[in-house]
């Protein structure tokens, strides 16, 4: 095998979101920098480019013009009753979070705005929480939609860093994979691997690991931008906490297969800190596409309120544990059924309004910043493109025009044998009957209905309330629901510069980290809940921070 020894002021580790912004920052500041990659070129952006695209800001002109009242106090109140940080080790993600709050209030969104990256103009109302005031759960609409989804985001970062490529100010080297961080006398000074055979394959599908050749790269600073887990259920079981009880055994893939978590151990060899390990992020409105890119490849649906939502066996989920509501509650309580999936019952109706799926893919429109297309897909009577593929061709959508028929249909299904069918009837029935007043007990049925005086909700996102078997809102669809693998909320453990601290809480010099690999900052700026629109931002914000000061 070959070996090319290399030299640069900034390494780093990773050509997603964060790496990029990394990368950018120190190009910015004149720095000759390196930048390496497992996969194939066409992976430029990582799993952001996969993305929907959301982002968190606070006090947003968006939010303003929706009538959105939102506050550096309110978020602060939600974000920390989010976390719930209660860990020693939690000292440097709390201090991430604060000035994270601070950046998503202040110059996030002037900065991206500089770099052309805009937004549409109704703002979403992700994990909307159900409990009280200082509980879990955004308590306004704070969903910023990229105008361009995740590529959007991508875009200016990748553009500058290619513009440092033609300048010969940095070199891209894709297919190397790191094994080994080069230490001397305690500092890192670089990264050692192999050179993996060239691939010709599409974004996001799976690549070899046959190695053609060995590398080294000495660097006065290195950042670790790698990601997380997502991609590898080994791993996932592995950190899968008690509190969320058994890991399922089967689970859909949220994330391309390179999301391994392969430099976790790489850091940790070379003295970085890992914390928050159990600490994850997975949806439980996961589908699988009908149209895979990578193994086990599963789609999330972004619901709206209305849809009813059942256990394996039928059972009704308990309060405030409605679609979109509370993602990590909901994961942690099916996990106490014994089974892997649950189940929504709905109405084509509500399916038209309140079904958006997750991924720069999925969602045409927005990431082809078609407006033609978005005001036919979005405003228009009947769902978007993709949903209705997912209608016709997916294998976890049931569509019947009568409850006894998607009854039977259910029963049959793969998994349909743990219902108890009359009980999925009375469930229904009962919340049909609710539905006839204006009043009701019905905790979710009073919910969607007040969502609906937000206008965000009533134009796009939320259904006028209906019976389930109201015929003009038919024909009926049950979907099954899979858990879906998607972020590490754990990671190495950085300062507020992004520098690695080892495991006595000391700087370990010439080694940074940045994104889904730091826990999106600090090792876990999120604490055991995301607020949404908080991944990218992280990625921003940590790669910004990381790249900063790598290049001083």
């Amino acid at each position: 095998m070959t070996k090319t020894p290399l030299s640069t002021d900034v390494l780093v580790i990773g050509w997603g979101l964060a790496g990029l912004v990394a990368a950018a920052e120190a190009l910015d500041a004149g720095r000759r920098v390196i930048l390496i990659d497992q996969e194939p070129r066409t992976n430029l952006g990582g799993q952001a480019w996969w993305s929907f695209g959301g982002l968190f800001f606070i006090d947003s002109p968006e939010q303003r013009r929706m009538g959105i009242r939102d506050s550096v106090e309110l978020a602060t109140q939600d974000w920390f009753g989010n976390a719930a940080f209660d860990r020693p080790e939690d000292e440097w993600p709390r201090q991430w979070a604060e000035a994270y709050l601070q950046f998503a209030a202040g110059e996030k969104r002037a900065w991206l705005r500089g770099r052309g990256v805009g937004f549409f103009p109704v703002v979403g109302w992700a994990e909307r929480g159900g409990y009280g005031a200082i509980g879990p759960g955004n308590s306004v609409p704070r969903f910023h939609i990229t105008w361009g989804t995740g590529p959007g985001v991508v875009a200016p970062f990748a553009a500058a860093v290619e513009q440092g490529e033609r300048e010969g100010r940095i070199t891209i080297l894709p297919r190397h994979r790191v094994a080994e961080l080069i230490t001397a006398d305690g500092t890192v000074v670089g990264a050692r691997g192999a050179v993996l055979a060239s691939s010709g394959a599409g974004r996001g599908v799976p690549t070899s690991r046959d190695e053609i050749g060995e590398f080294e790269i000495t660097a006065g600073a290195t950042i670790v931008a790698s990601g997380g887990i997502g991609g590898n259920h080994d791993l996932v079981r592995a950190a899968w906490p008690g509190r969320l009880g058994t890991p399922p055994a089967h689970m859909l893939t949220g994330v391309p297969a390179y999301v391994d978590g392969s430099m976790h151990a790489v850091s940790a060899a070379a003295g970085a800190r890992l914390i928050n390990g159990d600490r994850m992020w997975h949806y439980v409105e996961g589908i699988t596409n009908w149209d895979p890119v990578w193994p086990s490849h599963g789609i999330r649906i972004l619901p709206g309120p209305s849809s009813l939502w059942l256990d394996a066996t039928g059972t009704r989920l308990p309060v405030p544990l409605f679609p979109g509501f509370d993602t990590l509650g909901t994961l942690a309580h099916l996990r106490t059924t014994g089974y892997d999936h649950s189940w929504f019952v709905t109405s084509r109706q509500i399916v038209e309004k309140e079904f958006a799926l997750s991924g720069s893919e999925q969602n045409p429109d927005l990431t082809g910043k078609d407006v033609s297309l978005l005001l036919k897909s979005r405003l228009a009577k009947g769902p978007t493109g993709p949903v209705q593929a997912f209608l016709d061709e997916g294998a976890d959508f049931i569509v019947e025009n009568d409850l006894e028929s998607l009854l039977e249909q259910m029963r049959q299904h793969p998994g349909g044998e743990a219902l108890d069918i009359d009980n999925v009837r009375r469930e229904v029935i009962a919340r049909d009957r609710e539905i006839d007043n204006d009043f009701t007990k019905d905790a979710q049925i009073g919910m969607l209905r007040s969502m609906r005086g937000y206008r965000g909700d009533k134009l796009i996102r939320t259904a006028a309330p209906h019976r389930l078997q109201d015929p003009s809102a038919g024909p009926l669809v049950a979907v099954k629901l899979h858990v879906l693998t998607r972020k590490s909320l754990g990671g190495i453990n950085t300062d507020l510069d992004g520098r690695a601290l080892s495991a006595d809480g000391q700087v370990i010099p010439g080694l940074f980290a940045a994104g889904e690999a730091s826990g999106f900052g600090g090792g876990g700026v999120h604490g055991y809940r995301a607020l949404e629109g908080t991944f990218l931002g992280g990625c921003l914000f940590s790669g910004r921070q990381a790249g900063r000061a790598a290049a001083r």
